[in-house]
């Protein structure tokens, strides 16, 4: 490797989420401070919400629901051969 090209990495980095969580890690920055982390996030916790603030899903299956309706035709359900 060339010299003074590269950052200083530092093999023993903290990291400290805003729920309180640290850990160590090896980084070319010294500490961090995240957001979230593995102990917090929803998809590692099982909490995981789907919100829809705006309201696009139903609004979404009004509008297939009305299509399908106009034109006569249901949807076809998938066969799974198992």
């Amino acid at each position: 490797m060339k010299k003074d090209i590269h950052p200083t990495y530092y093999p023993k980095a903290k990291v400290v989420c805003a729920c309180g969580n640290s850990f160590t890690i090896g980084s070319t920055v010294e500490q961090m401070s995240v957001e979230i982390c593995s102990t917090c996030h929803p998809f590692f916790t099982g909490k995981q919400k789907l919100m829809d603030s705006a309201g696009r899903v139903e609004r979404f299956r009004k509008r297939a629901e009305k299509s399908h309706s106009a034109t006569g035709r249901k949807l076809k359900a998938k066969k799974t051969d198992k």
